[in-house]
């Protein structure tokens, strides 16, 4: 027998949410979106289709459905639901309250958020156990990775269930089995941001030349083998001697530096304003968007010849 249509709902067609629904109808997933905005339902056909094309997938995109409001979409049918709306604490619990009113009793609801606990956004709704965070990272439909984060009250199979779709979708799964702040990608990104943005506050290096140092060293050698193989490697002895020197030295900040805070007031954010550490007008970023997914393209066809993805 054939098998049955899967259903997939993503609640957002913002810069993620297009990503995770490209993902889905990649891989032959009935695609049903959920926006409030109308520009963004209209565009939406076509955003899908540029991330079909950077995926190497064919631009079909005959199996999407867009709705103004959740109780429009078939409920009967959706398999998963990824919220991807922006990360305002009150608005997803909403939306979760919602969620689990309107969906099946078997249909996973997770959430893409990328900073508050999945054990914050359900908290007192009944069914918790089929919640869970689905953390992808931008841009969705190019990165391979993707965080299934559970909370205490999730149901570990239905996790191991979310992690295998994704597999067959071509991601690569890993489950974070406890629900900390950040996850796992976020808390160590960060760890290395206070540490780049520290030294830049205290005019140790620029920032072009803080990008260079990762990117063509340690960061090179991260495309290749993670942190913990990579220490295999070279020898966990160095690293434990190394450690006694350097980090008490590095920094313990509790917050963001004040060159960053001083840039976020001055509206100095990148792209969305033109301005960040570095200078953009409409033609470099172009430049530099297409660059940067040329690179990741590139990085993505070393994991698939090693069978990572």
């Amino acid at each position: 027998m054939p098998q049955r249509e899967r259903h997939a709902l993503v609640i957002g067609g913002g810069t993620m949410g297009v990503g995770i629904i490209a993902m889905f109808l990649g891989g032959g997933w009935k695609t049903h979106v959920v926006s409030r905005s109308a520009s963004t339902r209209d565009g939406l056909a076509d955003a899908s289709r540029k991330a079909l094309a950077g995926m190497g997938k064919p631009q079909d995109v005959s199996g999407l459905a867009t709705y103004a409001t959740l109780p429009e979409a078939p409920w009967k049918e959706i398999d998963i639901v990824v919220e991807t709306v922006t990360e305002d604490l009150g608005l997803k619990q909403k939306i979760f309250a919602e969620l689990e009113a309107l969906a099946r009793p078997d249909c996973a609801l997770t959430s893409n958020s990328s900073s508050f606990p999945i054990s914050e956004i359900g908290k007192g709704l009944e069914t918790q156990s089929r919640m869970m965070g689905l953390h992808f990272f931008m841009p969705a439909h190019l990165i391979p990775l993707v965080e299934v984060v559970r909370s205490i009250h999730t149901d570990v199979p239905l996790a191991e269930k979310v992690g295998a779709i994704m597999s067959e979708l071509g991601k690569r799964p890993v489950q974070v089995k406890k629900d900390v702040i950040g996850f796992l990608g976020n808390r160590i990104q960060g760890a290395l941001m206070r540490e780049a943005l520290w030294l830049i506050e205290q005019g140790v290096a620029s920032p072009e030349d803080i990008d260079a140092t990762v990117r063509l060293s340690f960061g090179f050698r991260y495309a290749a083998a993670g942190p913990i193989v990579q220490k295999e490697h070279s020898g966990w002895d160095t690293t434990c001697a190394v450690a006694k020197i350097i980090w008490p030295d590095l920094s313990k900040a509790d917050g963001p530096p004040p060159i960053l805070q001083k840039n976020v007031d001055e509206g100095r954010i990148g792209f969305k304003t033109k301005h960040g550490f570095f200078e953009w007008n409409d033609e470099s970023m172009a430049k530099e968007r297409a660059r940067y997914e040329r690179a990741l393209r590139k990085c993505l066809e070393i994991f698939k010849e090693e069978g990572i993805v």
